[in-house]
């Protein structure tokens, strides 16, 4: 089965997805994501000034010999925009893969592990009894895990507070330069636990809850953090600090027994590598999009179990419907799973992206079609331009730049 062509779209109903198109002899399509928040261009020029024209003709099922041509042929290897290129190739062919053999992807990568994903979803307040109302909301949707953010007092904004009451939480500001918010870590240490200790007072421990630190803090601030919220048993901290340095996670090691989970920016094996190796964390949150697609988010998971750390993979708006579908089907086959983050979509990016999957009392299941089980409206698509958005850039009160 031979590639005949290869088409970049590039879409905003409501956020800005990038959306790769391969197409068959046989008449076989297959879908790929290569959204990049703040980077969308970048990702669909590399895709389609040097990837796309060098498929042109290429065998589809080849997709490991496919994947190393793109990964080692380059010479300039990993990182975010090359690989997400590569991950919507992949993910393209894997769905074409399952469709030529009639099957859900699940099925092809060796069946299911489990019977549902459970999924996490994200409660948001600008104050705690905000928090708390959100937080029932979801309780009665079904979710069984809830993470919550809300606002600090003093502080104008803060990570994963919406930007009104009942609105979802959207980072993104539209235009041509990011907003600068103001961080204080001194608040939000303080204040932080008193959120855990209102929710599980009033809804006991019946939920997972976690919690998205979003690279704020030092290592010694987060080993402070863990510490100071395990009575409140939260299934894992995220983000406590950033990664480049990964040995810096010990120390937070030594001093909580609060599970760590990290890793959504990263986007190769080798960015998890020392983390997993030394059990530093609990959880990776690599996603299909940004670490290498199937092919490669198969080999992080493999290795992880190695080390009894399980999977609890990125998955927010930003990354498109396409992603989902297929990270569904990943995280049915997955035999490490642990949770899979679902921020959910809006009507408008569904009539785009029109899908199979399902929700159920807390878990989701990718649907029986052949393939991933999505679909691409590109005539709707085309009625949503581009539209430049960027995440926003954090400083400290004294004005230093600092980790968003």
């Amino acid at each position: 089965m031979k590639i005949i062509g290869a088409d970049v779209f590039v879409t905003c109903p409501g956020r800005n997805f990038v959306t790769l198109k391969i197409i068959t002899d046989e008449g076989i399509i297959g879908l790929g994501d290569a959204t990049l928040n703040g980077r969308e261009l970048a990702v669909a020029s590399y895709l389609r000034d040097h990837l796309c024209p060098q498929l042109i003709g290429r065998d589809a099922h080849a997709i490991e010999d496919i994947w190393q041509f793109f990964y080692k042929g380059a010479y300039w290897r990993r990182g975010p925009v090359t690989m997400s290129a590569i991950s919507a190739i992949d993910m393209a062919l894997w769905d074409i893969k399952a469709k030529a053999a009639g099957m859900p992807l699940y099925q092809l990568l060796g069946g299911a592990s489990r019977s549902g994903v459970m999924v996490y979803c994200h409660c948001t307040g600008r104050t705690l009894d905000e928090a708390i109302e959100d937080y029932a909301k979801h309780q009665q949707m079904g979710f069984k895990a809830i993470r919550v953010q809300c606002g600090i007092p003093g502080m104008e904004t803060t990570y994963g507070m919406s930007k009104g009451k009942g609105l979802a939480y959207e980072p993104a500001t539209k235009g041509n330069w990011p907003q600068e918010q103001i961080w204080s870590t001194e608040r939000y240490l303080d204040y932080t636990p008193k959120l855990f200790a209102a929710i599980r007072d009033k809804f006991g421990f019946n939920e997972h809850l976690l919690h998205d630190m979003h690279h704020r803090l030092t290592p010694i601030e987060a080993a402070r953090f863990g510490k100071s919220v395990e009575p409140y048993r939260l299934f894992w901290m995220e983000d406590p600090t950033p990664a480049e340095n990964q040995a810096c996670f010990r120390l937070i090691r030594e001093h909580t027994v609060t599970p760590i989970a990290t890793g959504e920016v990263f986007n190769s094996i080798w960015d998890c590598k020392q983390l997993i190796e030394e059990q530093l964390i609990d959880y990776i949150r690599t996603t299909l999009t940004h670490a290498g697609g199937i092919t490669g988010m198969r080999r992080i998971a493999d290795f992880a179990a190695l080390y009894q750390v399980r999977t609890g993979s990125h998955g927010p708006s930003d990354l498109s419907p396409i992603c989902m579908a297929a990270a569904l089907h990943f995280d049915l086959w997955v035999p490490n799973f642990g949770v899979q983050e679902y921020m959910g979509y809006s009507e408008q990016m569904l009539e785009v992206f029109p899908h199979q999957w399902q929700f159920e009392d807390g878990y989701m299941h990718p649907g029986e079609a052949p393939g991933i089980g999505i679909e691409f409206n590109e005539q709707l698509a085309a009625k949503y331009p581009y539209d430049p958005a960027y995440l926003p850039v954090a400083r400290l009160e004294d004005g230093t730049l600092w980790n968003w």
